[in-house]
């Protein structure tokens, strides 16, 4: 029979390309000051559940949210090229005004697209993204002795994730939110899947 595992999904703390609305990609941004006491905030709410593994991202931004977990909990953490955020080819470090000026009709079809297929110029599509992702969150449920697992991840690989878990179409991500330093739960428990928590962000009322 299987037990089943909690998956904890955690987006990264703030950046300065977060602050001044900038795509960031697979580009290794490190945290500011602001996303540096969010993981602190972030790591102080997760201190002290019972959490036997911890998986972040490679980049910069996720591995900085991560390290204050894991000095919480006394675990260490163990990097995955699955949680990367997507790949935005071209786009990358571009505004959402200059990504529709400068690729229009990629951004119209990204938008419309019924099955996330559409990939972004010089890098990634979103069903690419939840394939990835997804295949590795749900093997958390094969590691022996993990009951509750935390992966340090970014927005779209969040967003692809949740909307695998309700079986929401890839078209309507946009109807979901994952703030900065967030984290939302998925539990897989004999072949269902259920989402418990969703963006919860009360930890950083203070910051």
């Amino acid at each position: 029979m299987d037990a089943g595992v909690k998956v904890i999904l955690v987006r990264h703390c703030e950046t300065d390309h977060n602050r001044v609305g900038r795509v960031q990609g697979q580009s290794d941004a490190p945290l500011n000051e602001r996303g540096l006491a969010q993981a602190a905030c972030l790591a102080q709410s997760l201190a002290g559940q019972s959490i036997q593994a911890l998986y972040s991202s490679p980049l910069r931004r996720a591995v900085q949210t991560a390290e204050p977990i894991a000095a919480a909990l006394g675990i260490e953490v163990r990097q995955s090229l699955s949680l990367m955020e997507i790949d935005a080819g071209e786009m990358d470090g571009l505004t959402g005004a200059e990504m529709r000026e400068r690729f229009p009709a990629v951004m119209s079809a990204w938008l419309a697209g019924p099955d996330g297929s559409v990939r972004l110029p010089g890098g990634e599509s979103l069903d690419a993204v939840q394939a990835r992702a997804w295949s590795f969150v749900e093997s958390l449920r094969d590691q022996d002795g993990v009951q509750t697992a935390v992966c340090v991840t970014h927005y779209f690989v969040l967003l692809a994730l949740i909307a695998r878990a309700v079986r929401l179409p890839l078209s309507n991500i946009s109807r979901l939110r994952q703030s900065l330093g967030s984290f939302s739960v998925v539990e897989f428990r004999n072949e269902r899947v259920q989402v418990s928590k969703l963006n919860e962000t009360c930890h950083l009322v203070d910051v």
